[in-house]
């Protein structure tokens, strides 16, 4: 095959990898809250999915601190978008 045509065939399959951002509805997004809440109180390890340009991601740790006019959370050394966070399980 002609590099041009590796070139488009993997552009067309990394797009084909990217995941549509999650539609979370009012009671979704009251449960992640309430997670970030029990989370900052009970300072246990954290599970938290995001969802950015199209790739989802893993980040685990404690969160440490909550940014209200930001709008961003502290998980250990890592800051986190309330609004890229599609779910957050508290580790007991």
């Amino acid at each position: 095959m002609l590099p041009e045509h590796l070139r488009e065939l993997r552009k067309w399959q990394a797009e084909d990898d990217l995941v549509k951002q999650p539609d979370l509805s009012e009671w979704d997004l009251r449960q992640i809250q309430q997670e970030i809440d029990r989370a900052i109180r009970s300072r246990e390890l954290t599970e938290v999915q995001t969802w950015r340009d199209g790739i989802l991601h893993r980040h685990t740790g404690v969160i440490v601190s909550a940014d209200i006019s930001s709008q961003r959370i502290r998980l250990d050394e890592e800051w986190i978008e309330v609004a890229e966070i599609v779910h957050i399980n508290v580790l007991e």
